[in-house]
């Protein structure tokens, strides 16, 4: 048998690449988890590629982490949504009531001599 050679037992150079594309909520919740956990994005994405690889399976207690992560950027990303959703019922009756009011036939759409007439009559 064999040992093995010292050169290879070296860690392999990091030369390569991966780029992904994800919502900017997403990068900046994993950012802000990876550096609550004390680690660096690339060495958390390269930890989960290496399990991957390992076996394909996550590990239990990185599973954890994962299932952390996850709950962490789903928070973000409805934290960012949630905002944009909610309007307040009083801002949507304010516009309603200034619709109908240049709407003067009340066809739903706004003719150009509605709108110069309620112009005018602001004047």
């Amino acid at each position: 048998m064999s040992t093995p050679d010292p050169a290879s037992a070296r860690k392999l150079k990091k030369s390569e690449t991966l780029e992904i594309r994800i919502p900017y909520p997403t990068k900046t919740a994993f950012m802000a988890q990876c550096q609550a956990d004390g680690v660096s994005a690339s060495e958390a994405l390269r930890g989960f590629i290496e399990g991957r690889l390992d076996g394909g399976a996550v590990r239990p207690a990185r599973r954890r982490m994962h299932l952390a992560v996850g709950a962490m950027i789903a928070a973000a990303v409805g934290a960012v949504a949630l905002p944009s959703l909610a309007r307040p019922a009083a801002q949507d009756l304010v516009s309603r009531l200034a619709f109908e009011r240049l709407d003067a036939n009340h066809d739903g759409v706004i003719s150009f001599d509605e709108y110069r007439r309620a112009r005018d009559a602001a004047r």
